[in-house]
C-alpha cells in the first residue's frame, strides 16, 4: 500500500523544504524554510531520538522493561516519550523550570515522568536539569541517559538525514545554512555533511542574547558576563555542548527576544507557517547576518526552522505574554489596529 506505515515512526525525517517570499524579501537571494514541524514529533528532534534508542537497541543497551532518561526543554522530551511508547520503554525527562505548563502536559500526555529543574543555576549545580537527569539515570536499574548534548549520535543522526535531505533538495546549490544552536547537534551534523560536498557553504549559528556559545566560538573561552536571563526555549547554552562543532560553523550570530518574538508572529502572519520561537529566532539571525555581509540573487540560503508554532501559544503567540515582555509590537508594527479581536453582545 502507498505511503502506508507500520508504525508513527516511519514518518520521521523527509521533511519538505518551503521557500519564503515575504519576511526576507529585502534579501536577493531564494531562501528556504526547512520544516522539522513536518516529523511526527513536531521538531527536528524526533532524528536524534529514534537514531540514539535504535543505536543503543543494536548494542544491547535496551531490553524490555528498560527506562530512557533525557535533558530537554521540551522538543526532546517529546520525539523520546514518543519512540518509547512505540518501543515500550518508560521515559523519565528532566526540564528547566522556562518550560511552559503546555509542554510539560504533552509530556505527561505522552506516558513521561517529568522532574522540573531551576534554569538560572550552574550546569553542575545538583539541581540543574543535566545533573538532575544523570543522578536519575545513576540511580534507576536497566536504564540509559540519552545525553543529547554530549552524545556524538545527535551529530550523526543529522549527518546521515538533515544534511543529505538539504544538499538533495537544493540540488546542492545551497551557499548558507542558517540553524540556531542549542545542543548543536542539527546543525553540525547538517553542517558536517554539506561540507564535504562543497566546503564553501557558509554555515552560521544563531545564538541567544544571553548564551555564551557566540562568544566561546570567537574567543575560546567562557565569559561568565555573557550569561543572562532569556525566553527563547531550546536555544543557547550556559556550557559548552559536546554536540557542537565549533570548527564547522563559519559564524556566530546573536539575536535577543523581542525581536526573535516579532520574526516568529511576522512569519505567521505573512507566510502562513506556524513556527517555533526558534523559527523566528533562525530568521532574525538572516536578517541581521544580511546587513552586514554581501548576499547575492545566485545565493541559495536555507534556514532550518527546528519546531511547530503549537507549543508557543500561551508564549510568543499569546498577545498578553508579549505584553508582559514588554514586547509592544506584535510584529513590526502593531497588527491588533488591523486585526483585533472583537467581541459580539
Amino acid at each position: 500500500m502507498n505511503n502506508v506505515y507500520d508504525n508513527i515512526l516511519g514518518l520521521i525525517g523527509n521533511t519538505p523544504m518551503v521557500k519564503l517570499n515575504k519576511v526576507t524579501n529585502s534579501i536577493p537571494a531564494k531562501v528556504f524554510a526547512k520544516l522539522e514541524s513536518c516529523n511526527p514529533g513536531h521538531s527536528t528532534k524526533d532524528r536524534i531520538a529514534l537514531h540514539i534508542i535504535e543505536d543503543a537497541e543494536q548494542k544491547g543497551l535496551l531490553q524490555p522493561g528498560s527506562v530512557i532518561v533525557e535533558t530537554t526543554s521540551g522538543n526532546t522530551g517529546f520525539s523520546v516519550a514518543m519512540v518509547s511508547i512505540v518501543k515500550g520503554y518508560d521515559c523519565v525527562l528532566a526540564v528547566s523550570d522556562k518550560t511552559k505548563p503546555e509542554k510539560i502536559a504533552y509530556l505527561k500526555a505522552l506516558g513521561a515522568k517529568v522532574y522540573i529543574c531551576p534554569a538560572n543555576v550552574p550546569a553542575d549545580d545538583p539541581r540543574s536539569y543535566y545533573e538532575v537527569a544523570k543522578r536519575i539515570a545513576r540511580e534507576t536499574p536497566n536504564s540509559i541517559y540519552i545525553n543529547q548534548y554530549f552524545n556524538e549520535l545527535n551529530i550523526d543522526a543529522h549527518y546521515l538525514t538533515t544534511g543529505p535531505e538539504i544538499w538533495e533538495q537544493t540540488e546542492g546549490k545551497i551557499t548558507h545554512l542558517f540553524g540556531c544552536t542549542g545542543t548543536g547537534g542539527t546543525l553540525s551534523g547538517s553542517a558536517k555533511f554539506l561540507k564535504e560536498k562543497n566546503p564553501n557553504i557558509k554555515i552560521i549559528g544563531v545564538d541567544a542574547d544571553g548564551s555564551i556559545l557566540k562568544g566561546f566560538h570567537e574567543t575560546g573561552t567562557i565569559n561568565p558576563l555573557d550569561i543572562k536571563p532569556y525566553q527563547i526555549e531550546g536555544m543557547g547554552k550556559n556550557l559548552i555542548p559536546a554536540a557542537l562543532l565549533f570548527d564547522q560553523v563559519d559564524e556566530f550570530v546573536r539575536v535577543n527576544d523581542e525581536m526573535s518574538a516579532y520574526r516568529t508572529r511576522e512569519i505567521a502572519l505573512k507566510e502562513a507557517i506556524m513556527g517555533g520561537y526558534t523559527s523566528g529566532a533562525v530568521t532574525q539571525g538572516l536578517l541581521q547576518y544580511a546587513n552586514s555581509h554581501p548576499i547575492s540573487e545566485d545565493d541559495v540560503i536555507v534556514l532550518i526552522y527546528p519546531d511547530h508554532g503549537s507549543r508557543y501559544i500561551t508564549k510568543v503567540y499569546s498577545d498578553q505574554w508579549m505584553a508582559e515582555q514588554g514586547f509592544v509590537n506584535n510584529c513590526v508594527h502593531n497588527y491588533d489596529e488591523v486585526f483585533g479581536t472583537e467581541y459580539i453582545d
